[in-house]
């Protein structure tokens, strides 16, 4: 028995939840323009996922999401007078940027932090630091709040060690964990945490994509492995494939997903595989416990299949007799190439055993599959025990948020629907009651006014 598990947290999905086609490069977010969306919907079917998890033995826990819209951003950005005026006026002279600071993106916490665990680190605590999301004008004001729902959530200084952000520049453009995998033989063994950027910001002279941004920097990697004390041995860092994020590949977990001693990822996730193999392996030195790479041929699934489907924006768990079970979306059910795929590795000898499948559909629209909606932390069972117990999911937790999911949320939003001041007040009340059930305290600016 090991005595340290992965748990994952998963992002609530706000009651905002709507499709503004925020996200340029994110191919789902913008074909999805415009139709309505519902909220009720994708806040259970986030709940039916953690749930199901929960119940298959692994720890699951639950994100708060933000408060939106983010009245005191457009109050930043020159508007002014009571909270319903802001609105109003918002919605009248700039209804995009209104669409904006209502987004409920936050509810992607695979964007949350880049997390490494305390068997990692030079102080032996678990370090946090959230990722600025500075790509995205709607994503890059959650740092400050995501921060502060970290902290509430693990909050024993003893054990857990909370950074900032790193600076709200390009050159240091942060993504999170959505572009940083951990290898490990077990999880309270030191690991080989891999990095994964799209663009050096300093050295022009690498390669770009043309079309789409490449959204985080070598040197934002690099700064977030000094600030946790990894040692040198223990962080690689490799470069996305530039066709692949003009494909619509915008992050890493769009074309690969790692897990203990397994690397399931498409031939043509990175500039330069040997390289990335080579590297890992090396890192990886010479542990009893092989390193596993699965590599899926263009062949069989095109860069396209893996974009519609979200083959690899899934998430690979550990059982405890080490097989391991890939969740899905139930695109990749409907994709032929893709669930072709996925029935014959099953016949292959590796960890992987298990395909479980879950309807995400809401979140899958608005470019997010089971990946993007969790944070995966390893912890000891000390620090099990000192994580806030309140947003730990069980059975009383989950029909607690079905029955405040039914209370507060509409279930349908459509973008006109955000200049209403209606929702403005549901919003803030739901969250109000939200912060009370996981025991966060005073998170969101309204309350703290």
């Amino acid at each position: 028995m090991h005595s340290a598990i992965e748990a994952n947290f998963d992002g609530l999905v706000g009651p905002t939840h709507n499709y503004s086609g925020l996200s340029f490069g994110n191919v789902a977010s913008q074909v999805n323009t415009a139709k309505p969306s519902n909220p009720r919907a994708a806040a259970k079917q986030g709940l039916v996922k953690m749930k199901a998890l929960a119940d298959m033995g692994f720890v699951q826990g639950v994100l708060a999401p933000h408060e939106r819209p983010h009245i005191p951003t457009l109050r930043s950005l020159g508007f002014s007078g009571t909270d319903q005026q802001v609105l109003t006026a918002a919605a009248k002279h700039a209804p995009k940027l209104l669409a904006a600071v209502s987004s409920a993106s936050c509810m992607w916490t695979a964007n949350a932090a880049t997390v490494s665990p305390s068997a990692d680190t030079k102080d032996g605590r678990v370090h946090f630091t959230p990722a600025n999301l500075v790509n995205k004008f709607h994503r890059s004001i959650e740092h400050v709040t995501t921060g502060e729902i970290l902290k509430a959530t693990f909050p024993d200084q003893r054990y857990f060690a909370h950074h900032p952000a790193l600076p709200s520049v390009e050159h240091f453009g942060d993504e999170g964990a959505a572009n940083h995998t951990r290898f490990c033989s077990s999880y309270n063994e030191a690991g080989v945490e891999l990095f994964v950027y799209g663009m050096s910001a300093f050295n022009t002279a690498m390669p770009r994509p043309q079309q789409f941004p490449a959204r985080h920097t070598l040197e934002a990697s690099q700064a977030v492995a000094r600030r946790h004390g990894l040692s040198e041995q223990g962080a690689v860092f490799v470069q996305q494939n530039p066709v692949a994020i003009d494909a619509g590949v915008f992050h890493n977990d769009v074309i690969a997903v790692g897990n203990g001693n397994v690397h399931f990822y498409h031939e043509h996730a990175f500039l330069d595989t040997e390289q990335m193999k080579a590297d890992l392996q090396l890192a990886w030195g010479d542990r009893t416990t092989p390193l596993y790479f699965v590599e899926v041929p263009n062949s069989a699934v095109s860069v396209a299949d893996c974009v519609q489907s979200y083959l690899f924006n899934s998430q690979l768990l550990s059982q405890p007799n080490g097989d391991m079970t890939l969740v899905v979306p139930s695109e990749c059910q409907e994709n032929e190439n893709v669930w072709a795929y996925l029935t014959d590795l099953l016949t292959h000898n590796t960890p992987i055993k298990a395909v479980k499948v879950f309807d995400l559909k809401q979140s899958m629209s608005n470019g997010g599959g089971p990946a993007c909606l969790r944070l995966r932390v390893a912890l000891s069972q000390q620090e099990l025990a000192a994580v806030n117990p309140a947003t730990i999911m069980n059975d009383q937790l989950f029909a607690t948020l079905n029955t405040w999911v039914d209370q507060h949320y509409r279930d349908q939003l459509i973008e006109a629907d955000l200049a209403d001041p209606s929702l403005l007040l549901e919003s803030r009340q739901a969250l109000d009651e939200l912060t009370q059930i996981l025991q966060l305290g005073s998170l969101y600016d309204f309350q703290k006014a």
